[in-house]
């Protein structure tokens, strides 16, 4: 059993999509790009958007970094709260958390943005901390903000596991030295988790609670 459990947050504790699509497709319309299936954009859910942008439609950085700030223009005041919560999560959390063991948010989702989702929803409660990347676009790197959060609860890498639903949370613990356990709700296109190669894949959150105190 793991001391220490950290959680990605889009795709692994709430589903973004609605959110995030509409959020992508006002800053691509500010560039004359018009998405009329937003479910085409699920591939921006999980990864640093600045990424996402250069890598799928061949953004220049600073292209990206201006349609990031675009992104924001619709995600912060109305696609943030464009979210919901997985059945079954708070119950997980709250079980995980009278067990005692430390529960903690690893996101690349901007430190700010990602505790106003989980106070909207009561999952901060569960939360020994949060971090997230940094608006200024400091700490994207999924490793970073693991580092970061191991660094902040004082937990020892051998004794923490990394959940998250795309191929970069595993890479992520991988390079950051702690274990990894990936989710099939998610995001992750077919096939992505297990070229990533997690220590372990949960089909549900039934799963995931088992292995977690097994």
């Amino acid at each position: 059993m793991y001391c220490t459990v950290l959680f990605d947050l889009d795709g692994t504790l709430t589903d973004p999509k609605e959110g995030i699509t509409k959020s992508v497709a006002y800053a691509l319309a500010y560039f004359g790009i018009v998405v009329e299936d937003t479910d085409t954009l699920i591939p921006f859910i999980g990864p640093p958007l600045v990424d996402s942008f250069m890598e799928r439609y061949g953004f220049p950085r600073e292209k990206a970094l201006e349609a990031v700030e675009k992104y924001r223009e619709y995600f912060a005041p109305t696609g943030i709260f464009e979210n919901k919560v997985y059945l079954g999560i708070p119950e997980m959390l709250a079980k995980l958390q009278e067990k005692g063991i430390t529960l903690a948010l690893a996101t690349s989702k901007p430190e700010v943005f990602a505790k106003k989702i989980t106070a909207k929803f009561g999952l901060d409660q569960y939360l020994a901390e949060q971090c997230g990347s940094e608006l200024n676009g400091d700490r994207i790197k999924k490793a970073d903000v693991i580092e970061e959060c191991l660094k902040r609860i004082g937990a020892k890498k051998e004794e923490t596991v990394m959940i998250g639903d795309k191929s970069h949370d595993v890479l992520g613990a991988k390079a950051a030295g702690v274990a990894s356990i990936a989710v099939r709700w998610g995001y992750a296109l077919p096939g992505e988790l297990e070229k990533a190669a997690p220590d372990a894949i949960a089909e549900d959150i039934a799963a995931l609670y088992r292995m977690l105190t097994e």
